[in-house]
């Protein structure tokens, strides 16, 4: 398992692991300094890129029938 210190949301390091709030995600366990910022954390919507095709990464204009370029 892969052990991150840094508070993804504030960018402090986490020194009480006893104490911290953390998650698991996969093979991966966040520690955060707060309870607020685990919340932050989880707030955050994910993004499926390759699950919408309705636009292209390189263009985020939506692309409809005939608007295809080669």
């Amino acid at each position: 398992m892969i052990v991150e210190t840094t508070d993804p949301i504030t960018g402090h390091d986490v020194r009480d692991l006893a104490h911290s709030p953390y998650i698991i995600d996969g093979e991966l366990k966040i520690y955060f300094e707060s309870e607020a910022s685990k919340r932050d954390y989880l707030d955050i919507e994910v993004e499926h890129p390759g699950a919408d095709f309705e636009h292209n990464l390189d263009n985020p204009v939506a692309m409809g029938p005939g608007d295809v370029t080669s």
